[in-house]
């Protein structure tokens, strides 16, 4: 798959409300272009692709709103809404925030988010100059269901 078929797949398996394959989903995100964490410093509105992964219910019990990346050294995994519509960083659901590296993943150095209080990491992949998709990696028990990360999309916000 070419970049131009990576970004076609891309947002036609993001409207899907059901049934998103994660080897389609691998398939994308083996085409797309790695990213620098220093580009992605900002405010990022979240969304996710419906695989029926596990902590999609989480986030969506937690009303997730998306990250925040002020700095390399301050990274605000969870933004979340509270009962009034307010943005908040929820602390306590991440055990904490985190910072953002290049680190390898699949073969690639690419910006990824190291949560400070949990052996979990956010890699991220352009899609556009807008938009990264970004897939959760860490230790098998919190991040995998039935062996299957969980993809995510970032939109700037």
């Amino acid at each position: 798959m070419d970049i131009d078929e990576a970004r076609i797949t891309f947002s036609t398996l993001r409207r899907l409300e059901s049934g998103v394959s994660p080897d389609d989903l691998d398939a994308v995100w083996a085409a797309l272009d790695p990213v620098r964490a220093e580009e992605i410093l900002g405010q990022w509105k979240g969304d996710d692709f419906a695989t029926g992964h596990r902590l999609h219910e989480k986030l969506a019990a937690s009303r997730w709103h998306g990250k925040t990346f002020n700095s390399l050294e301050d990274a605000k995994p969870l933004i979340c809404r509270d009962a009034d519509g307010n943005l908040f960083s929820d602390i306590a659901s991440g055990n904490g925030e985190a910072s953002l590296w290049n680190i390898e993943f699949r073969g690639e150095v690419t910006a990824t988010m190291v949560y400070d209080g949990a052996p979990i990491f956010d890699h991220f992949k352009r899609v556009d100059d807008t938009t990264l998709m970004g897939i959760m990696n860490g230790k098998s028990a919190l991040v995998l269901d039935g062996g299957r990360h969980y993809y995510f999309v970032l939109e700037r916000d």
